[in-house]
This record gives C-alpha cells, sequence and structure tokens, in this order.
C-alpha cells in the first residue's frame, strides 16, 4: 500500500489570483512541470540511500534503477497530477539463480531490503527519502509553479 501525504499550504493567495487568470491546460502543465522539478528532489535522496544499501560485491545497483513515473492514467481518469518515486524491476518471483546483469541490471530483492523480512531486518531506504525531505519538496513546489505561473502571465 502506498503511502500518503496530506498537507495544506497557507499564505498563497497570489498564487491562487494568478490560476484564476490562466486556463486548466496552463495550470496543469505547471503543476506537472512543478511536481516533476520537485519530486527529483525525492528520487534523488533515495538514490543516495540506495548506495548505503548497494552490495559492492555485485554490478548491479538498486539506485541505478530508481526512477520518477508520472501517473499518466490516474490523470486521464480523474485529472490527479502525482509522480511516483520507485525502483523498475522485472515483476514475477526472484530468478533462482539470481545472475548478476551487471550495471542497470534487474534488482528484484529491493523489497526485501527497504521491508525487511522475518530473517533479515528492514534496511529502509526510500521511504526517510520523502519523509526527510518534505519541507523542501513543498518549497521546490510552491516557487517552481509559480515561476510557470508568472511564465504563463507573461
Amino acid at each position: 500500500m502506498p503511502a500518503e501525504f496530506k498537507f495544506s499550504l497557507l499564505g498563497i493567495k497570489d498564487v491562487k489570483a494568478k490560476m484564476n487568470k490562466v486556463s486548466q491546460t496552463v495550470n496543469d502543465t505547471g503543476t506537472r512541470t512543478a511536481l516533476r522539478k520537485a519530486t527529483g528532489i525525492v528520487k534523488k535522496a533515495a538514490q543516495q540511500n540506495a548506495l548505503a544499501v548497494d552490495d559492492p560485491k555485485t554490478g548491479r545497483r538498486i539506485r541505478d534503477n530508481i526512477t520518477l513515473q508520472f501517473a499518466s492514467r490516474l490523470f486521464r481518469q480523474k485529472g490527479v497530477i502525482m509522480y511516483r518515486v520507485g525502483v523498475a524491476s522485472k515483476r514475477g518471483r526472484i530468478p533462482v539463480p539470481n545472475k548478476d546483469e551487471g550495471a542497470k541490471g534487474n534488482t528484484p530483492h529491493w523489497h526485501l531490503i527497504e521491508l525487511g523480512t522475518e530473517r533479515s531486518k528492514a534496511n529502509p531506504f526510500m521511504r526517510p527519502a520523502l519523509a526527510n525531505n518534505v519541507n523542501q519538496v513543498t518549497d521546490k513546489f510552491v516557487t517552481e509553479f509559480e515561476k510557470e505561473l508568472d511564465k504563463a502571465l507573461s
């Protein structure tokens, strides 16, 4: 189940006034651009955290498979603008033997490190990436969104 964070922004009356002056399409594209830049902070933090859990003995690295993805289906269906930061991995069971594929190789074991198992302690690297950067992401989004609105209005 994905983590869900809700918050409210106070003191952005100027931004709301600008939003009312432009079309919904401009609002959507500006929001999408600003959110992509803001969630880039989370992606970089997750990549840094993953370096600590990557096994230096193998060529594959979880860090290389951390991606930022726009939720296009959710946007088309409900109009919600959302980006996901996650680990791209092939679906299905972990293959036996799990051969080392080198750089950018499949890392199907990432969730075992993140969440732990009954035999190994959890060593989260994705969850702290967001939890430790919520304020930075929020600030970055607000400043980037205001830049996008100013660009649209000029």
